[in-house]
């Protein structure tokens, strides 16, 4: 009683300070908010225009435009860092679910990779004799990736609370600024595709790095054409890389949002050190150990095979000898055995789960509701993919092999969607596995007729009967009894699930990241939409479906982790 006594004054004065904060939370928010729309609707429009040439918007000022965010977002993010670290009180907690270090090392993995991409760029642009502002665009972004991830990677966790609206509208900026060079990479890489697979229906759209000598022609070095071997291996080298730019740029922004809701966050005693859930980093004994070998085993397999299946469609889909119908039914046959193991594999996750008495965690938990969210929101373009090509082939009525597939692909697509997010939402509500079930009764209410006298211990008595001698017979059985739960068999079931599905996602994020497009291979959507209906569909719909991917990855380790 003494204890508490104790503590209530150093904990009302934060009562009232607190007050003030909650009231102009939502006023700070909602101005950030806007300043982000702002901006991000600016950004829409000038890459959009720039991606057509009938519109007169020139891709240099799509280029001056993402070059001024990238240099006002990397300076706002150095006056973070000098800020903080000349205030320590400005980050009095940390929240332990943000930032996980798997999310944090995919950043940095993507980011050497869009560094690689920058190097490219500006070599192209050098060979190309571009003008000054594509020169500087590449070597902005370079600098803009280095101080961002090294900011992520050191203030990802951090609950500000000083200079509120201005931190918020800070984070708001640089989250807009990496969704606007994703909206460009994706514009290049699609309008890149559409005109690969467009050739025969005269489709005139270039992409920003094949210039259109039509509207080159008034630029810097718009005589000089791309025809040297150094400035072709450039120009193929950035659309290889471009998948990697897109992650980066979307895991800084989901990064960016958490620390958004963060700032004033107060966090108690209590929770700010929870991290068992959530977020958690894992041991290494725990990381390779305590899986039956046939999710990982099996997973492998089909990453191996998806990759032989990836290289054979692009060989024959490209190439001249006409086996583009044989390429699509490999392509659409391994498809359809990957998904159909990972509907099962998902639903017995699911049922799994029906078994286990692992406690439900309801904290708050601002990664976690934006894991769901992203989820449930990626999905939706891969959703409308393949309800758009249900529609085509049933009403259609295509003839042959290959409309089944299609079809059978398509509804595989939905109920994989679907029972992969019900598995990986409720991996994710899911407490650590020692965490009992609330559900089961306490046991005070059972000791309120009990006698209190005997409720104390008699000082005579041993609490339990020991052996003679020091022997760690006690610290190992304790050891055994809190890794029992761990070695249980379901524990190891949802392992192998969540290992298996890992790598299923990976091959299938590498095959649509790296220019596999059966959507315009395949005839029957095309020729019931028509190209430019189609088009529009499969560009706007598929880069969500390949960030669903690579998301899906991210919390299937976490489920894996918390597992």
């Amino acid at each position: 009683m003494s204890e508490e006594l104790a503590t209530r004054p150093e904990e009302s004065p934060r009562a009232p300070r607190a007050g003030p904060r909650e009231v102009w939370r939502k006023g700070g928010r909602l101005l950030s908010v806007l300043l982000a729309l702002k901006v991000l609707l600016l950004a829409c429009t000038l890459i959009s225009g720039g991606a057509f040439n009938k519109v007169a918007v020139y891709d240099t000022d799509v280029f001056a435009l993402l070059t001024t965010m990238m240099l006002l977002a990397a300076l706002w993010i150095l006056f973070y860092l000098l800020r903080t670290a000349r205030f320590p009180d400005a980050v009095p907690y940390r929240d332990a679910h943000a930032g996980p270090i798997w999310l944090r090392g995919g950043l940095v993995l993507f980011g050497i990779c869009t560094l690689v991409m920058d190097v490219f760029k500006t070599g192209y642009y050098f060979s190309f004799f571009e003008s000054a502002i594509k020169i500087l665009h590449p070597l902005t972004q370079a600098v803009f990736v280095i101080v961002q991830t090294y900011f992520l990677w050191v203030s990802a966790k951090d609950c500000i609370h000083i200079h509120l609206d201005l931190t918020r509208c800070g984070l708001m900026f640089t989250l807009t600024t990496n969704l606007a060079v994703w909206m460009a990479a994706v514009v290049d890489e699609s309008v890149h595709q559409a005109h690969f697979h467009s050739s025969s229906h005269g489709n005139a759209s270039h992409s920003r790095l094949a210039p259109d000598p039509e509207r080159e022609g008034s630029q810097v070095g718009g005589d000089c054409p791309c025809d040297t071997a150094i400035c072709q291996i450039f120009q193929k080298a950035c659309f290889y890389l471009y998948p990697f730019n897109i992650e980066y740029s979307l895991f800084a922004s989901t990064m960016l949002y958490v620390m958004w809701k963060n700032v004033g966050r107060l966090l108690a005693s209590s929770t700010h050190g929870h991290g068992q859930g959530h977020g958690q980093a894992p041991s290494r004994v725990s990381l390779f150990q305590e899986t039956f070998f046939a999710g990982p085993v099996l997973g492998l397999m089909l990453l191996v095979v998806g990759l032989a299946v990836f290289i054979i469609y692009e060989v024959q889909v490209s190439g001249e000898g006409g086996h583009t119908q044989q390429a699509l039914l490999i392509y659409y046959g391994f498809n359809i055995i990957c998904l159909g193991l990972m509907t099962l594999v998902s639903l017995s996750g699911s049922v799994i789960y029906r078994f286990d008495r692992r406690a439900m965690d309801h904290h708050k938990n601002p990664t976690r509701t934006l894991d769901v969210a992203l989820l449930m929101g990626a999905a939706l373009g891969q959703y409308a993919i393949s309800y758009y090509s249900i529609v085509a082939v049933v009403i259609g009525m295509p003839r042959g092999l290959l409309g089944g597939l299609n079809l059978a692909h398509a509804l595989l697509t939905i109920a994989q969607h679907t029972f992969q997010n019900v598995f990986i939402i409720e991996s994710l509500h899911r407490g650590p596995p020692g965490a009992k079930p609330h559900e089961t009764p306490p046991k005070e209410p059972s000791l309120s007729f009990a006698n209190l006298d005997a409720l104390h211990p008699l000082p005579t008595c041993p609490p339990t009967p020991r052996p003679v001698g020091p022997s760690p017979a006690g610290p190992q059985e304790a050891k055994a009894i809190t890794l029992a739960p761990r070695g249980h068999w379901r524990r190891r079931c949802l392992k192998d699930i969540s290992l298996f599905l890992l790598l299923c996602n990976v091959i299938l994020w590498i095959m649509p990241a790296f220019g596999a497009r059966p959507h315009f291979s395949n005839k029957v959507e095309v020729g019931f939409y028509g190209y430019s209906l189609w088009a529009a569909i499969v560009n706007i719909c598929l880069p969500f479906g390949i960030f669903y991917r690579m998301h899906a990855v991210s919390s299937l380790l976490e489920v894996y982790v918390l597992s």
